[in-house]
């Protein structure tokens, strides 16, 4: 089937009457299935009920990829995997985030409003100095402020996010009313959209699913891979013998079959009952998650072939914006009394 995707660079400019929504994804590469049922199936969900503006953060990556190829390879392909999956750009706006350089500016305003022990208390600060004690650089500290920036240089209300994210949403709120305390009204205070995203354990059955960590299931890779993924996967670690009855409720096999077919009660209950073992669970969540996938993955695979197609995408969701976000800082301009 022949790939249609023809938006253009002249997209119509945002004047929904829609709540204004706003999510950030960091350009890991090509998504996993943690990618998928963590985030992109609610922005695809999402980008019919709100003015939806999603980014590719690459600025953020900057503060852990420091090779300019591989960043550059990364954000084509996270691009490519999010239109594969169903984000549509004449629902949303999908751009990255450096073609659009107001960002940094608006952020660099609103680190003079926001004190440095609301950054160093952040849980993400705190990880980031363990997970990498040699490169603790300064934009891990004013991570927050910039992804303030990202959020309200659009004016957007509503940010979905899971249960676990909205501390990191307080702190975004927390630069508004500091700024907004100073300078007067200007910016609405984002509100969090709880999504229903899950956490998605990883092939470890322990840690969230995560490329870092090198437990995924990627979910465009060829089936022989999918299937070796996996075939993988720690399950309930106290069934030892076939024999015995399983416990879908701990095993993240069982749990992730909630996504890939109503019949999944009946799965957990062949666990229970030792109808089934979990080479058998195994063997058919790898099936149809290679069957679930396969018209994506044959999408991303023409989309990553033709990458100008997905550098058009991605210019005109920028172009799109553009307006708001010049006039957004010409208002913070005026109040801050910049010329």
């Amino acid at each position: 089937m022949a790939l249609e995707l023809a938006p253009s660079p002249a997209l119509a400019p945002l004047a929904s009457e829609r709540p204004r929504a706003f999510s950030g994804i960091q350009p890991s590469g090509i998504v996993h299935l943690g990618n998928d049922l963590g985030a992109v199936r609610n922005y695809v969900r999402l980008q019919y009920d709100y003015d939806a503006i999603y980014c590719i953060v690459d600025y953020h990556a900057l503060t852990t990829t420091h090779d300019g190829t591989l960043l550059r390879e990364r954000t084509r392909e996270m691009a490519a995997s999010l239109l594969a999956l169903g984000l549509d750009p004449e629902h949303c706006t999908l751009f990255v985030q450096s073609d659009r350089p107001e960002h940094t500016e608006l952020a660099w305003l609103l680190a003079t409003v926001t004190p440095v022990s609301w950054l160093e208390r952040t849980p993400t600060y705190k990880e980031k100095k363990l997970n990498q004690p040699d490169d603790v650089n300064h934009g891990l500290l004013t991570y927050p402020v910039l992804q303030a920036a990202d959020i309200v240089i659009y004016k957007a209300t509503v940010v979905p996010v899971g249960r676990d994210q909205a501390a990191h949403l307080e702190l975004s709120r927390e630069i508004v009313r500091a700024f907004n305390a100073r300078y007067g009204p200007t910016f609405p205070e984002p509100q969090a959209v709880f999504t229903d995203a899950p956490v998605v354990l990883g092939t470890d059955g322990v840690r969230k699913m995560s490329k870092s960590i090198g437990n995924t299931i990627d979910i465009f890779g060829a089936p022989e891979l999918i299937r070796k993924q996996v075939m993988s996967m720690v399950t309930d670690t106290k069934r030892i013998l076939r024999t015995d009855p399983g416990r879908p409720a701990v095993c993240n096999v069982c749990q992730l079959h909630r996504h890939f077919g109503a019949d999944y009660e009946e799965i957990w209950d062949g666990e229970r009952t030792a109808r089934t073992g979990c080479v058998d669970t195994k063997k058919l969540l790898a099936e149809r998650i290679i069957a679930y996938y396969a018209p994506a993955r044959e999408r991303y695979l023409e989309l990553i072939s033709k990458p100008a197609m997905v550098d058009e995408v991605l210019a005109a969701g920028a172009a799109r914006l553009k307006p708001l976000a010049e006039a957004t800082l010409a208002e913070v301009h005026a109040k801050m009394g910049l010329r």
